[in-house]
Parts: C-alpha cells; structure tokens; sequence
C-alpha cells in the first residue's frame, strides 16, 4: 500500500514539474517585454530624470521637478508677487520670453509684446490650458488681464538647438541614432495627439519651413520633445464642413503641402478668399523632412531611414486622402525602432539592450 502511494505521489509529482517550468517561462517571457518596454519608453541620459506626465495632476494644477505636491496654476496676483524676471531669452511676432525665477526654480515667463495680435496670445493661452500632456510645455499659472503667461522652463531651448547642444561634449553618448530616431517618435506622437486631441483635430499652422517647425519645440533635459507654442492651432470639423487655411498670405516652396500652394498659376493674383481651404494632412507632409534633421548623420541613421522609406512616401502622396494618418507613422516609427532593436541591424544594437 504504501509502495503504491509512494508512485503515486511520484507520478503526480512529475505531472507538476513541466507546469512549474511553464509557469517561470511566462514569468521570464513577461519579465523580458516589460525590460524591453520599460527601454523603448524611459530611456533618457544618464544626468535626467524621469518626465513627470503633467496628467497626474488634476487640471488647473502643476507639479514642477522635485515638488511633491500638486500646486494650483499661479494666479495674476502670484505671479506679481513671487516671480522674478531674470533676462530676456526669446522674441517673436507674438510674446517676449524671460527666463525668470519662482521660488528658487526657474521658469519661463512670456508676455505680449504686439496689441494687435492679442487674440493669437489668447488663443494659444486657451490651447496651452485645454492640452496640458506630457506633449505639451507644462502651464504654471497665468494672468489674461496683462496677457502673461507661466510655463516650464528647458534650458536646452527650442529643436533648432538639437545639432548644437549634441555636439557639446557632454552630451556625445547620447548622440546616437536611437536617441534621435526617439526624438523623431517624440515629434509624430505630438502631432498624433494634435490630431486627435481632447478638442477635435487641430492642424499645426506655424509651420511653413523647417526652423519654423522646429523652433514650435522645446528639447527637455532628458531628451523629449513637448510643444510650447500653440498660438496656430485652427481645427478641422469634417462633419460641420469645416477646414482650414494657415494665414492669409500666399505660401511658396516645396516644404510646405502641395495644397497650400496657389493652386491657379502665376498669371492669377492671389486671392485669400479663392484660396481652397485643407486638413491636416498638411501635418503628414511635412514629417520626412522633420524626421530626416533629427535622424541627422550619426552612424545607423542611413539604415533608419531605408526602414521608413515606404512610409514617408507615402507621406509625400500629392493627394491629402492617401497621405497615411499620423497615427499610422507613430506606429511604423515605433515598430521599426523595435526591429532594429531586436535584430541588430546597427553596430552597438545589441550592447544597447
């Protein structure tokens, strides 16, 4: 009798190893995806930190580098009081921008500077309220009465920087084709969530060439991409009939879409009002040529861009209809960033993982 318990306990025994080893696969098999989405997503320089989604506070509230506690958006009499101007760091059409100090963290603070164009201030201070993200420049308070507004400050400045502050020897381990093809992925999820944000598809108007784009971006110090200037941002209501036109002037030059050019010949003047209106697919046209200055000419950025080939041809379809959505791009950049990962296909790929 107790032979025969004996073999059975045996044999229930070896029924239980094979699922203990399946178990610890699935575990190991988890385990890994999490290591490698754990890469894919938070990797950042070594002297970063971590990007605080602005989403974990509640809205009309901040939290700014190492504050614990959420803080409400600065009121116009906060901002009087507890902000210091420091030096001016920026000027355009719109506002002047000073580097400025609260509470020993400096900030940037920009205000006003053409009567004129306060509808454009105001509209970008309505956007910059409305699409706070880890997308978006994180808001600290403002005051519409004086036309002032409180933001985060990013010593590395606008994208028009990137080549330059690469170069600086500090940041030459970082000057890789995977950290510029993560800054290119940075840039397409910004414009995914333009298209698709909580206020329906907004259309990224300032953005006529190259340094206009990227001067539209700020560099974090650990290496992202967020938007800080959304004074053009016009949306497009296909259900109301309803699209858009980026100003009233006539736009030239190939880096813009081929359906914001005058579309009746050099023989016509142009008019605003005969100019047809379009969507955001103006957007996608533009991203292979955005992509192409943040990939750069770092070794593997040649073997990138022959993965994306396909699809920014197809960015560049004369016809807006069959330009591939923005979120179509996010997911092939996205997915080619993996495979070179895994394959690697890149000299260093591996050593990376």
């Amino acid at each position: 009798m107790d032979k025969k318990l004996h073999c059975v306990k045996k044999d229930l025994f070896q029924r239980d190893i094979p699922a203990v080893l399946l178990v610890l696969l699935l575990l190991a098999v988890l385990l890994l995806n999490f290591l490698l989405y754990t890469y894919l997503n938070d990797f950042s320089v070594a002297t970063g930190q971590p990007q605080v989604d602005s989403s974990l506070c509640p809205f009309g509230y901040f939290r700014l580098g190492p504050m614990k506690n959420c803080s409400p958006w600065l009121s116009c009499e906060a901002i009087n009081t507890e902000v210091r101007k420091l030096k001016r760091v920026g000027e355009g059409a719109v506002k002047k921008v000073f580097l400025s100090e609260w509470k020993e963290k400096k900030v940037s603070l920009s205000q006003l500077t053409n009567s004129e164009l306060k509808e454009d201030f105001l509209h970008g201070l309505k956007m910059l309220k409305s699409l706070q993200s880890k997308y978006v420049v994180k808001l600290l308070g403002y005051c519409e009465q004086k036309f002032t507004v409180l933001t985060e400050y990013h010593p590395l400045g606008s994208l028009k920087n990137l080549n330059e502050v690469l170069d600086l020897p500090k940041y030459k381990g970082v000057n890789t084709w995977h950290r510029r093809f993560r800054l290119a992925i940075d840039y397409v999820s910004t414009i995914h969530y333009l298209h698709n944000s909580p206020l329906g598809t907004l259309v990224m108007c300032d953005s006529n060439d190259l340094d206009k784009v990227l001067s539209q971006y700020l560099l974090t110090s650990d290496f992202h991409v967020v938007v800080n200037d959304l004074d053009a941002l016009p949306l497009v209501n296909r259900s109301a009939g309803r699209l858009v036109k980026c100003g009233h002037r006539e736009l030239q030059g190939e880096f813009v879409a081929p359906e914001q050019l005058w579309p009746y010949g050099e023989k016509v003047p142009f008019e605003d009002d005969l100019m047809p209106p379009y969507d955001e697919k103006t957007d996608i046209w533009k991203i292979p040529d955005v992509s192409n200055f943040f990939l750069g000419h770092v070794e593997g950025s040649d073997i990138v861009r022959f993965h994306l080939f396909d699809i920014h041809a197809a960015c560049k379809k004369k016809n807006p209809a069959e330009r591939p959505s923005a979120e179509l791009v996010m997911n092939t950049y996205r997915n080619v960033l993996t495979l070179l990962l895994r394959e690697g296909a890149i000299p260093g790929t591996r050593e990376m993982l």
